[in-house]
């Protein structure tokens, strides 16, 4: 029921306490990941391929990508992770597998284009879907389980008894597909989570005390396939050589795979990992406050440039919010459901606002 006899204050009040919450949900999922698969570590990511069937999981689930490895261990089916995926091959118990290759593809809505090219079935966990064109070649490959699904395609559910999971179906059709063809080859870096950069915590503290690295920012967020997306290209092209990335979540591939190069031995972009892991990049900032005995945290040499999408985003959001974080950028546009009396009472309190051109914010971020 709508409370109309609340203040503005009041309903700003009920808003912090719902970021404060979203802290608390995303501080679950952390140890219950980190405390299940080991705490995330520097980690070289292969993009290219081998020449044996394989599967590709799209999606956040780490529960679904142990099940899915231990039951193809053995098998001759590799495992390829794609999109939100990316991160568990960060942790330290995926890495015991020898048939987990790496990742595949990008963002979630090139997977048209990248599906096609993959040969093999695919998995989705719990992500977006792009419904598949008419005459796509993946459209009988496609597989999903927890609370994704599409027309026509299998969905694998779980067990009654609460067990693992049988992917026995998908790992069978594997074995009669082709191998995923190369789209592109190399390595990408990630695996820089909270318990990871606070390893390193003496070396970034020195890093900013001599001046190598001026600022941080983060880039955390959601990609989309909106051609004003590519601002994010072009603002981490742009940024001076002397800042860091702080990234999570999908937005990381409009610049994870740009040459930026490495302040004093650490990485010019550090990814934390899926959306949730914005928890990581929140602790990281918390924890810098403490280093520097700074009362405030907006009196950290970081700035938030947040690629915005109408999902998790949200809780994002309100979390960093509950947090004390004040003057985050969104982009490419200021949500949609915000009416101009909220827009106005965010802008008034917390300082949002949107993104303009790289060289303005960076003008602003960075050099002013």
């Amino acid at each position: 029921t709508l409370r109309k006899d609340l203040t503005a204050e009041q309903l700003i009040a009920l808003v912090l306490e719902t970021g404060s919450f979203g802290v608390k949900a995303m501080a679950l999922l952390d140890k219950a990941n980190t405390c299940s698969y080991g705490n995330p570590e520097i980690t070289h990511v292969n993009i290219g391929v081998r020449n044996n069937p394989a599967i590709l999981i799209s999606g956040h689930d780490l529960k679904d990508m142990e099940e899915l490895l231990a039951q193809t261990e053995g098998t001759g089916v590799d495992v390829y992770t794609h999109s939100e995926m990316l991160p568990a091959n960060y942790y330290p118990a995926f890495k015991k597998y020898k048939h987990f290759v790496g990742n595949y593809g990008n963002a979630w809505w090139k997977q048209r284009e990248e599906f096609e090219n993959f040969n093999g079935p695919i998995l989705f966990t719990t992500n977006c879907i792009v419904p598949p064109l008419e005459g796509a070649n993946y459209r009988d490959r496609v597989y999903t389980t927890n609370s994704t699904g599409f027309p026509g395609w299998k969905h694998i559910p779980a067990r009654e008894d609460g067990k693992t999971k049988d992917f026995s179906e998908i790992i069978a059709h594997a074995k009669h597909c082709a191998a995923p063809n190369e789209i592109e080859h190399g390595e990408i870096i990630g695996g820089f989570a909270h318990n990871q950069v606070l390893a390193l915590a003496d070396k970034v503290v020195d890093a900013v005390k001599s001046g190598a690295i001026r600022k941080f920012v983060v880039m955390a967020g959601c990609d989309g396939r909106m051609k004003n997306r590519n601002y994010y290209t072009e603002f981490a092209e742009q940024l001076p050589d002397d800042c860091v990335i702080l990234t999570a979540g999908c937005a990381k591939y409009r610049y994870n795979k740009l040459p930026l190069g490495d302040i004093n031995g650490i990485p010019r972009v550090l990814d934390a990992g899926q959306c949730n892991d914005s928890y990581s990049l929140a602790l990281i900032a918390m924890k810098l406050q403490d280093v520097f005995g700074l009362e405030d945290i907006n009196q950290l040499p970081i700035v938030y440039n947040i690629a915005w999408y109408e999902q998790k985003a949200v809780i994002v959001l309100l979390a960093l919010l509950s947090l004390g974080v004040k003057n985050i950028h969104l982009g490419p546009t200021l949500p949609a459901f915000l009416s101009p009396n909220v827009a106005k009472v965010l802008v008034e309190n917390f300082g949002i606002d949107t993104i303009q051109t790289p060289e303005k914010d960076i003008e602003q971020f960075i050099i002013a």
